[in-house]
């Protein structure tokens, strides 16, 4: 109890930072590069130590399949538009938007389990679409966000839901390390052809800065944060996308601290909106 505990709390503490540590990367480069950056090495080093230390099989047969469908939902289109989007937006709105997901999860859920959608499900859904409403108002008046990086953030998250939904849904003979290392290579890999094509590299600095953010989005987050979420899921699917609720706190904490993204009044009642939403909508998984 007390490890699943830790394990949670160390997840949102990490996930949610990767909306601030893109921020400060893109101040350097392009958010594409960033992204190809983070997913080939992040990919080369799970895969590395995976197959040189442990020593583990590689995929066959329909595991690769699998493998290409959970990369291009989890990464390619997930964090493709992730990084794009957070160009446009807050990182704090970035974290926010990603707290919505377990309602997202849980109504895709239903519809993949065949039962019915509670109508605390559908309340809870409203009432986070409306909580990340109330926080993003003031941020566009003030140039913090717009409407095309909410278009590609909200793209991020049902990518992201349906990527979870499909992941919980499958049967898993391959380690948790194989599975996130080859599923982020893969989208890195799909990935490519969008980045080539949108990129303008002559306004790309690799400094300190950028290497910096892409230290922070392989280590701790591609790498820790996913391996606790795989681990997570594995637990339980249900329970796991609880933690996410975490990450909009921890993401303002992040962005306020560390660029400054102002925290004001519609920031509370936008967070307590999505929190107050997460509860009524699984408010069966906290018994």
């Amino acid at each position: 109890m007390i490890k699943n505990l830790l394990t949670g709390i160390l997840f949102a503490m990490l996930w949610a930072s990767a909306s601030s540590a893109t921020k400060i990367g893109i101040q350097s480069a392009q958010p594409l590069v960033i992204g190809n950056f983070r997913f080939f090495i992040a990919g080369f080093l799970m895969l590395g130590y995976s197959y040189l230390f442990q020593k583990n099989r590689l995929p066959k047969g329909v595991e690769w399949k699998q493998l290409v469908i959970y990369g291009v939902l989890n990464v390619t289109i997930y964090l493709g538009f992730f990084v794009i989007a957070i160009k446009h937006v807050s990182a704090g709105i970035g974290s926010l938007a990603s707290a919505t997901n377990p309602l997202i999860i849980s109504i895709l859920s239903a519809f993949w389990l065949g039962r019915s959608v509670k109508k605390t499900e559908i309340l809870g859904l409203i009432l986070g679409i409306t909580g990340v409403g109330i926080a993003t108002y003031p941020l566009l008046k003030n140039s913090f966000a717009d409407v095309e990086g909410l278009i590609m953030l909200s793209i991020s998250m049902i990518s992201y839901s349906v990527g979870t939904v499909y992941y919980a849904g499958q049967k898993w003979d391959l380690p948790l390390l194989v599975i996130n290392g080859w599923q982020v290579l893969l989208g890195g890999i799909l990935l490519v052809p969008m980045t080539l094509f949108f990129t303008d590299w002559t306004n790309n600095t690799y400094d300190l800065r950028f290497w910096g953010s892409i230290f922070w989005l392989v280590i701790p987050v591609s790498i820790g944060a996913v391996q606790l979420w795989l681990y997570l899921l594995k637990k339980d699917p249900i329970k796991a996308s609880l933690w996410l609720f975490l990450c909009p706190i921890f993401g303002f904490i992040y962005a306020s601290f560390l660029l400054q993204e102002p925290i004001t009044l519609y920031t509370y009642i936008g967070t307590s909106l999505v929190i107050v939403g997460l509860y009524l909508a699984q408010r069966e998984k906290f018994k």
